[in-house]
């Protein structure tokens, strides 16, 4: 059987060496290479539009960029302190008991570490926080958060190439987050980045970040400017850029880039609900921080304009109550005593309309253009009142240090005693009052909580100690008041609330009844 099938291999073998020979001789009468070719199918290569790439912007930009490790004071542990949780009294257990030797070793051992790692008398310096910051002059002058150096007493800064700086604190101001740190670079002159224009910053415009998130050194993340002019809830002077770009932890001080290579904010705080990023993040602009960062290298203090009065927005039903024309501005809900704007005349219930005939859109605004100018300015002040246009000149003081001060309108007339009377009710406007304890104002002792006080926050226990910028002190006082606002064609009136919390406006309707 295995004969037959080596017969069968062997001539097949044959006729496929003819047919060979053949292709052969065919392949060479007709001038084509002896060998058989064989065809592939060619590797995907799509000819699509490319997306401009950041690198270029980067490798400029990332000179300038550090990362900040700062370091704080770490005082001795006492030396009864029990800080491992062991408790106390051991020493009463017999000598051969074995937990006494154990512990005994234990503390032994616990003393060898405490005395070889022994901070001095004021303690040792060991990395309590890290963030971003970048240079803005060859000179070693550098930028970062407020927040990022706020509980150091030492700081260093890693260049991108590794290189570790020792840094001193030049001025830092909490109200915008900002600080400036200053390096000795020895003659050496540092790659450093200028401010972009913020009237030229858009939303919609490509922006890269560059930090050092989580300690990882210099990371690289692009996004887009998502919104401006954002309020976060962090101070009277916010005004944030929004980014989408990824920001982390770490990236705190660190540069938002224009395509240019220029700084168009400081990023500063991020939404996130997990503690990553979840793609919103908001920078401080440039214009803010530019002027702020001048101050502190100047003084290392940023000194400020003050007008001193507290205010609060002007709602749609404000505006109306008071005859303006349109919900904007800031209502003067008291200015505090000896402050330059109550020397002016500024009084409790005038709005704020513009500042050197500048409109001023609400109490955010106005704070910041207060506050970004000089002390000792003279500022021509538009204020409404009275159903009138006024203008007043103050000239500005130094914003304190601590805001904590007690605003008092100092206006205030003596009241009028009140004959003991049963409590009144206001139905028209969902109030009961009464006496106040002070004999300043009436207290509120009642609010229906179907009504238009309720839905604006009035509470039982405060008090109403004005109606349109008039004085009450009585049901009467009240009622005169509305009636003739009622004359004057309002809809509304603004009743002046005094809480434990302050004193503030809330215009409630006055058509019913």
């Amino acid at each position: 059987m295995f004969r037959n099938i080596k017969d069968t291999l062997s001539r097949s073998t044959a006729m496929k060496a003819s047919v060979v020979a053949g292709l052969a001789v065919a392949a060479l009468a007709t001038g084509v290479p002896g060998e058989i070719s064989r065809s592939y199918a060619e590797a995907v290569n799509v000819q699509a539009p490319q997306v401009p790439s950041f690198a270029n912007v980067v490798d400029a930009v990332s000179p300038a960029v550090v990362s900040v490790r700062v370091e704080s004071r770490v005082n001795p542990v006492a030396d009864d302190d029990d800080s491992f949780g062991l408790g106390r009294g051991f020493d009463e257990l017999p000598d051969d008991h074995p937990l006494k030797k154990f512990f005994k070793q234990f503390e032994q051992q616990q003393g060898r570490n405490q005395q070889k790692n022994q901070p001095d008398s004021k303690g040792r310096l060991r990395p309590v926080a890290q963030g971003s910051g970048f240079f803005i002059s060859e000179d070693g002058y550098l930028v970062t958060n407020n927040h990022v150096v706020s509980d150091g007493a030492a700081f260093v800064v890693v260049l991108n190439d590794g290189t570790e700086l020792d840094a001193k604190l030049v001025g830092k101001d909490p109200r915008t987050d900002l600080a400036v740190l200053k390096v000795d670079g020895k003659g050496k002159k540092f790659t450093y980045v200028n401010w972009a224009d913020d009237d030229k910053v858009r939303v919609g415009d490509w922006v890269v970040a560059v930090g050092n998130p989580f300690g990882l050194g210099g990371t690289v993340t692009a996004g887009i400017v998502s919104a401006r002019g954002r309020d976060i809830g962090s101070g009277p002077y916010d005004d944030f850029i929004q980014v989408d770009a990824a920001v982390n932890r770490g990236n705190s001080g660190g540069p938002t880039f224009n395509l240019n290579g220029q700084v168009v904010g400081i990023n500063t705080a991020i939404f996130s609900p997990s503690g990553g990023s979840v793609g919103i993040a908001f920078a401080i602009p440039a214009d803010t921080a530019k002027n702020v960062v001048a101050d502190l290298i100047k003084s290392g203090t940023v000194s400020r304009g003050w007008l001193g009065v507290q205010i609060q927005p002007v709602t749609k039903d404000i505006a109306e109550s008071l005859g303006l024309s349109e919900p904007s501005g800031a209502l003067v809900v008291s200015p505090q005593d000896g402050s330059p704007g109550q020397k002016a005349g500024i009084k409790n219930g005038d709005v704020v309309t513009a500042v050197n005939g500048e409109p001023v859109k609400d109490p955010r605004d106005l704070a910041r253009r207060i506050g970004a100018m000089q002390p000792g300015s003279k500022v021509d002040v538009s204020i409404w009142r009275d159903g009138k246009a006024q203008s007043v000149t103050v000239e500005l003081g130094t914003l304190p240090v601590d805001q904590n001060q007690a605003s008092n309108d100092g206006n205030s007339q003596p009241a009028q005693p009140q004959q003991p009377s049963s409590e009144k009710a206001l139905a028209d406007l969902g109030l009961t009052i009464g006496p106040s304890d002070d004999g300043k104002g009436v207290a509120i002792t009642g609010v229906d909580p179907d009504s238009d006080a309720a839905d604006k926050g009035v509470k039982e226990g405060e008090k109403i100690t004005s109606v349109n910028n008039q004085q009450v002190s009585s049901a009467g006082d009240i009622a005169k008041v509305i009636e003739q606002a009622k004359k004057d064609g309002r809809t509304r009136a603004l009743f002046q609330i005094q809480s434990g919390d302050g004193s503030r406006f809330v215009a409630l309707p006055i058509t019913a009844g």
